[in-house]
């Protein structure tokens, strides 16, 4: 949003009563809107606020303001950024508009969008200005809806969608660690669907979860990707490293749901193949649900590991080297 003094009506083109009145109208809007005036006189760097500001940053209006205090309550990464934007502007006389993270002089995280300008006089920067919003219920929407959006709401691993891009990426990625991807479904699941209902299935689900993120704590993502199938990627140095990780998946997801009527054994199958660079994500998960489809055919409860040809081991002893 521009910030340009003109915008505000004076009291030389309308009467005096209007004026203040129109003022008071301006004033109000701004702060509805949690909009505030800022100004820095250059170079004593002296600023200026107007009351909203001082909100912002849970300060009493009018306290006096020292800027080098004032920019020690933006965070780290927000403090670097708005130093290279605010250099840049009063080089080049360009604005900048810039989501800033604060942490206010109160403790509290607050997410403040900052617009400036600047203002010359005889070919100098006299002073930076413009206006500061409050856009932290904006930023925390996103950061829910991102989160919705990456996380499986039932067991909180992570969704099928954030899998599928990470998977893609480190396929991609020339990375100096090998990895590899396990598939797991669990054995007897559809008996607690049908016998005890959804919600005792809910239930196994959300036990499912945590038994598999302790199996395998080192991974570098756990993922819900269907019903009761999950997906696995975890960092392996070999094949034979490979099979003691899925082991302690199989023998991690065995145990038993006991009800007064009914007692249902859950068991875990898995297939399982190194992630080799340069093939691609479709490729790598087709080998390992593959063997995964053996070991449910083989009679369940145990796991597989796809083989490797003899050009692709050669690439994954190289990437782990």
């Amino acid at each position: 949003m521009p910030c340009n003094v003109n915008d505000i009506p004076q009291p030389h083109a309308i009467g005096s009563q209007e004026f203040m009145h129109l003022r008071e109208l301006f004033d109000r809007s701004f702060k509805a809107a949690r909009i505030g005036v800022w100004e820095c006189s250059l170079p004593d760097q002296t600023l200026s606020w107007t009351d909203t500001v001082y909100e912002f940053f849970d300060l009493v209006p009018q306290t006096p303001l020292a800027r080098d205090e004032i920019v020690k309550l933006y965070t780290p990464e927000t403090r670097k950024l708005l130093n290279e934007v605010r250099e840049k502007a009063i080089r080049t006389g360009e604005g900048f508009t810039l989501d800033a993270q604060i942490i206010t002089a109160k403790g509290n995280c607050r997410w403040i969008k900052i617009t400036a300008c600047v203002e010359f006089a005889n070919g100098t920067a006299a002073r930076i200005f413009g206006v500061k919003q409050d856009v932290t219920a904006e930023k925390t929407m996103v950061e829910q809806l991102r989160r919705l959006a990456e996380r499986d709401t039932l067991t909180e691993l992570t969704s099928r969608t954030r899998f599928e891009t990470f998977f893609s990426e480190i396929c991609g990625a020339d990375s100096q660690r090998t990895r590899a991807l396990l598939l797991a479904d669990l054995d007897g699941f559809k008996s607690v669907n049908d016998a005890l209902g959804h919600q005792a299935g809910d239930d196994c689900l959300k036990v499912a979860g945590r038994k598999l993120s302790q199996a395998v704590p080192d991974a570098d993502m756990i993922a819900r990707i269907g019903g009761d199938e999950f997906a696995i990627i975890h960092p392996c140095s070999s094949a034979e490293d490979l099979a003691k990780i899925a082991t302690r998946v199989v023998n991690g997801m065995n145990w038993m749901i006991s009800t007064p009527t009914k007692n249902i054994q859950i068991a875990t199958s898995v297939g399982a193949a190194i992630i080799v660079p340069g093939q691609s994500p479709k490729d790598i998960f087709a080998k390992a649900d593959h063997v995964l489809y053996e070991v449910k055919s083989a009679g369940r409860n145990g796991f597989r590991i796809a083989s490797l040809s003899r050009s692709s081991l050669e690439t994954a002893q190289a990437a782990a080297q």
